[in-house]
């Protein structure tokens, strides 16, 4: 038979909120995280608002969190990992175990750019003195080194996986992570993704492949608008997500709160274009295909499907002609939000912070909304504009999208668990 894999802790260090309960109460209640990004470096940037991580209402101090030792060996993205994995360990009450089940618990998180700050600030470094680059350089910005730091700290000797799929790549860490599960690698992962990516350059960047909303510097909060007649581009943010997916008879051996079930996982290639989506939305399509026949239901069983769309005119677009495609009669039925109006584009970190409000919704059955979706571009589907629903069904199942640069595509299936 089949090994079933569950949710039992969640972790969350984002832009609307530092724990699993502010976050998700955010997101129910349609507020936006997006600010102004202050300083002289971005003034004559075409964007100047982004998804920051706030500690009472100002930018989070890690120094607040970790010893200056601690702080040198590491990037801002672990730090934020460390933090949500604390938190998601704490929640499915594993901070505690013993060495069996450590050799039975991995990790596998995602990062989809490394630190872009750390690197210019170490080139400069090397042009005063060689003896002024830090030997902890290359540690803080290899990808793997947030599923490192975990591993070590908690001791876990299962599989140490990192992912690097660009804006896929929190979801694969995700989806990576249930098929270690169910193949019987590991009993527990600790899995996810992290991004400290707001930077000048980054955001120069991204600016000049005309990827981000330049419109709404006044008003940030309403810059990030999936699915809205007049978005204009996504607004970047950063954080981290940790989710703790265990074989269920582990967990329910241990009586732990099981908040959903992962039922399936589809990947695909668009093979198409370096950042674009394929124009018939056929990357998307298989996906999502895959994810279903993987989960062993029909289509028509899903009623919710949480989009990667990132505010762009173009990504927004091809998604809902695949979702369309792909549900065929069925779309009417069906509801389709994006929390990224909230929250920003997390690049390596969205598909797994969106994946904690996949989960959520469908344990409590709530559509969380799209916002400022004011001008709804395809009314043939409920797109959720604004505020939250109520998600009524004797079963609810979701899946959660989640595509890169370079045409990789994942897609997670997500059930209540009953």
């Amino acid at each position: 038979m089949q090994r079933r894999v569950v949710v039992t802790g969640i972790g969350v260090v984002s832009p609307v909120g530092t724990n699993v309960k502010e976050a998700w109460k955010a997101i129910v209640a349609g507020k936006s995280g997006i600010t102004k990004l202050e300083g002289h470096d971005y003034q004559n940037l075409p964007c100047r608002i982004g998804g920051l991580v706030k500690e009472n209402g100002e930018r989070i101090k890690l120094a607040n969190h970790f010893t200056k030792a601690e702080l040198k060996t590491m990037g801002p993205a672990t730090s934020y990992a460390l933090l949500a994995a604390k938190e998601a360990l704490n929640d499915a009450k594993l901070l505690e175990m013993d060495d069996g089940v450590k050799e039975r618990t991995g990790v596998a998180v995602g990062m989809g750019m490394v630190d872009l700050e750390d690197i210019c600030a170490t080139n400069e470094a090397l042009k005063k003195s060689y003896n002024q680059v830090s030997p902890f350089f290359v540690p803080r910005i290899l990808p793997n080194m947030s599923a490192g730091h975990i591993s070590i700290k908690y001791g876990l000797r299962g599989p140490n996986h990192a992912v690097s799929t660009a804006c896929a790549s929190g979801a694969h860490a995700i989806g990576d992570s249930f098929r270690f599960i169910r193949s019987g690698d590991a009993d527990v992962m600790v899995c996810g993704g992290a991004e400290a990516c707001v930077s000048p350059l980054a955001i120069a960047a991204f600016c000049r492949l005309r990827a981000l909303s330049t419109s709404y510097n006044d008003s940030p909060e309403k810059g990030s608008r999936p699915f809205d007649k007049h978005r204009e581009g996504f607004v970047m943010g950063e954080g981290s997500a940790i989710l703790i997916l265990e074989e269920l008879d582990h967990a329910l051996s241990r009586q732990v709160h099981v908040y959903a079930e992962i039922l399936g996982y589809g990947l695909s290639g668009d093979a198409s274009h370096l950042t674009a989506p394929r124009p018939d939305g056929t990357g998307a399509i298989l996906a999502m295909r895959r994810a279903v026949d993987d989960a062993r239901i029909k289509v028509e069983d899903v009623g919710y499907v949480n989009a990667h769309a990132t505010s762009t005119p173009i990504g927004d677009a091809i998604e809902i002609k695949a979702i369309k495609t792909l549900f065929e009669g069925h779309h009417k039925s069906l509801a389709v939000s994006s929390t990224k109006g909230a929250h920003g584009h997390l690049l390596g970190a969205a598909g797994n912070l969106e994946t904690v409000f996949t989960v959520k919704a469908v344990e409590e059955g709530i559509f969380p909304p799209t916002v400022n979706l004011d001008d709804v571009e395809d009314d043939s589907l409920n797109l959720v504009p604004v505020e939250s629903q109520r998600w009524s069904s004797d079963k609810r199942i979701a899946l959660k999208n989640a595509f890169g640069f370079g045409g990789t595509n994942a897609c997670l299936c997500i059930s209540q668990f009953l």
